[in-house]
């Protein structure tokens, strides 16, 4: 588990992170959402031990990272911004990475290549940006390390590759019960493969919470009834967002969706129907209540 307690970091005059508080649990992926320039890339290079905190406590599995080497061979960082040693291919990074990781697995390494078809005697400098980032993330998976960071962690990847690195990625996880904490500006990339999702704005932390509980308490009602009605006839639900245009409502409302549903039958509507929120379409609305705009946020 990895517990940040008031963390702060300032470059210059800039707060970057202030008071920043997080728990991110043991065998889960737990992605970091924000704007560009949110903080994000600093985050996890304070947690890795690259850049220096200015206070604030981070402790990986009870331990304090700061200085602490044999704690950092659990640890492995993908950067965004990508650095491979001039002339090395795939299978030198590969060797690299093995000098430094115990549990490396060359054979692994190797079957992972095989799969994204990415000749590991080529040179690196050669790839493609995205090629780049496949192999970056293969030789950090392994790694085996039990702490994984990839920031911005699909850029550059097209939908098919992007899907078969998340497959590789979930099967880590389970195999190796790995925690991976990856990082993105957009929410799309992130909804189908973390089990968890923080938004950083501002320097903190601004809403934490697990998909599933995200997606199952919080539901959208279509509705309309034969006589005119208003927002009052709902009083049993909790509304986070009404719109009514011409005789049909539109609900957004939060809690036990199966209680929702009994107790809107009783009023005997003409149109009653429940659909499927976006996690996007979530998060608009717990912004919504939070007082923020989530184009400004994200």
């Amino acid at each position: 588990m990895i517990k940040i307690s008031n963390l702060n970091k300032t470059f210059g005059n800039k707060k970057v992170l202030e008071n920043l508080n997080c728990n991110i649990q043991t065998n889960s992926i737990y992605g970091l959402i924000g704007a560009n320039g949110a903080g994000k890339s600093t985050l996890l290079r304070i947690i890795n031990d690259i850049f220096k905190r200015d206070s604030g406590i981070i402790e990986i599995d009870g331990v304090e990272i700061e200085d602490n080497q044999e704690l950092k061979q659990k640890l492995v960082f993908v950067p965004d911004d990508l650095y491979f040693f001039p002339s090395y291919t795939i299978l030198d990074m590969a060797k690299f990475y093995q000098s430094m990781y115990k549990n490396f697995d060359m054979n692994y390494l190797k079957e992972l290549a095989q799969i994204l078809k990415l000749d590991i005697n080529a040179k690196i400098q050669d790839f493609s940006k995205g090629m780049k980032r496949q192999s970056s993330l293969i030789c950090a998976i392994a790694t085996n390390a039990s702490y994984m960071f990839f920031d911005e962690t699909f850029d550059g990847l097209d939908p098919v590759i992007r899907n078969l690195l998340k497959k590789i990625i979930i099967k880590q996880m389970e195999k190796k019960d790995t925690t991976i904490i990856m990082t993105s500006h957009n929410l799309r990339e992130l909804e189908d493969i973390c089990d968890n999702l923080g938004l950083l704005y501002k320097g903190g932390i601004l809403f934490e919470s697990d998909i599933d509980s995200l997606k199952t308490n919080m539901f959208k009602i279509q509705v309309s009834f034969k006589e005119d009605f208003g927002k009052e006839k709902f009083s049993e639900l909790d509304i986070m967002n009404y719109k009514k245009v011409g005789s049909v409502a539109t609900i957004i409302a939060k809690g036990d969706k199966k209680i929702a549903q009994e107790n809107l039958q009783k009023l005997q509507p003409i149109i009653l129907d429940f659909l499927p929120l976006t996690l996007e379409e979530v998060f608009i609305y717990e912004m919504e209540v939070l007082g923020y705009e989530f184009n400004q946020v994200i």
